[in-house]
């Protein structure tokens, strides 16, 4: 018989939400205690803020002093329902948005205030108090998925698999088909000019431009359904790289220079990516459609972790903001060719990969270095 008393959930550090700023220079975790910041380069703890109490969510603007947070863990800090704004400088709240449903997400401009909700996404100018804009219903967001540029807004659409691109001077609304089945996940090259999306079934990747709508590539992950953690350009957008529950980290090239002219198989202009990996046998007629996908030109494990159970209860159920998994794999691009894979929970890690080019054309992914930042 086991005898020994249950840990106490308190007593161990459990990461709940991972986010990097604009430039990938600094993430910022939640923690069911508080949060802190870190240097992206080096893993350092630069910020650090304890509440005895739950953030689900942590988002920085740029690198100002001010945070978007939202409450979450078993303890939460702030109502679900509240974004609060953070004056690091001050330590103490700002200001502070109320709404009628959970937040699941947000994103913050010197000039905006995007609150995502379940159904929703609210835009707001960032003023005191702030000035409610407008607002767009979405599809089901659990994940609150949302991304900001200068110049536009994305998020899900009102049908499963749809893009909502919002310009922001003239408040124009693009609806781009990406999908058949719901968005898991979706990101913003550095400029703004290119999204990138996955679905729920998350074997192909699209790549659209947020100008004109157009596909511009359609990777293979693989061939098996997975859940896509994240998606992340290179500063100079010839590169995305993406992470699953496979707990594989794969990197794409982005077709280069102009589209090629041809037809792909939706009768869109086929682009260099559209030759894939197989040469002349994606040419071939009635192949199979993988024969014709551009695959990642390097692919390397990263670790996901196990989360132990506490008591009789999973640490994942700690986790807020819709989802009961604890998010693995966020990626972050230190510069071109280097990128970081960081983890939340328990087993929180921080690991470093570059691209090597070995010569002939030929390039892989090697890790160049991995800690558990929240060791003492």
């Amino acid at each position: 018989m086991n005898t020994r008393p249950p840990l106490e959930t308190t007593s161990l550090p459990l990461v709940l939400s991972i986010t990097f700023n604009d430039d990938c220079s600094c993430f910022a975790v939640g923690l069911n205690t508080g949060f802190r910041i870190f240097s992206s380069e080096t893993c350092t703890q630069t910020t650090a803020r304890e509440f005895n109490a739950g953030v689900g969510l942590v988002q920085m603007m740029g690198k100002a002093n001010y945070l978007g947070i939202v409450g979450g863990g078993r303890k939460p800090k702030f109502a679900a329902n509240k974004l609060i704004l953070w004056d690091e400088g001050r330590s103490k709240s700002a200001l502070d948005i109320s709404a009628l449903t959970p937040v699941r997400g947000t994103q913050l401009s010197k000039e905006r205030i995007v609150v995502v909700l379940q159904n929703s996404v609210r835009l707001y100018k960032f003023a005191k108090p702030p000035s409610f804009i407008t607002a767009y219903e979405t599809a089901n967001n659990p994940l609150g998925l949302c991304r900001m540029s200068s110049r536009i807004i994305a998020f899900p659409g009102r049908s499963a698999g749809q893009v909502q691109v919002v310009e922001i001077a003239t408040s124009n609304v693009s609806i781009i088909p990406a999908h058949a089945a719901a968005i898991r996940a979706l990101q913003l090259s550095l400029d703004g000019e290119l999204i990138a999306t996955a679905s729920e079934t998350g074997t192909l990747i699209r790549v659209f431009s947020t100008r004109t709508c157009a596909k511009i590539a359609e990777l293979r992950r693989g061939i098996d359904p997975a859940a896509i953690f994240s998606l992340a350009f290179n500063p100079s957008g010839t590169m995305l790289a993406c992470t699953s529950d496979k707990s594989t980290l794969h990197v794409f090239d982005m077709p280069k220079g102009k589209r090629l002219g041809g037809q792909g198989e939706d009768g869109a202009p086929e682009t260099a990516n559209d030759q894939g990996k197989w040469g002349i046998l994606s040419k071939i007629p009635l192949m199979p459609r993988f024969v014709k996908d551009a695959y990642s030109f390097a692919t390397h494990p990263f670790e996901a972790g196990d989360e132990p159970s506490v008591g009789n209860q999973l640490l994942t159920e700690s986790s807020t903001l819709g989802t009961m998994r604890l998010p693995k794999g966020v990626i972050g691009w230190l510069d071109d060719t280097s990128l970081l894979v960081v983890g939340a929970g328990t087993d929180a890690r921080w690991e470093k990969f570059i691209i090597k080019d070995e010569g002939g054309g030929k390039r892989s992914l090697a890790k160049a270095g991995w800690k558990r930042y929240l060791a003492d």
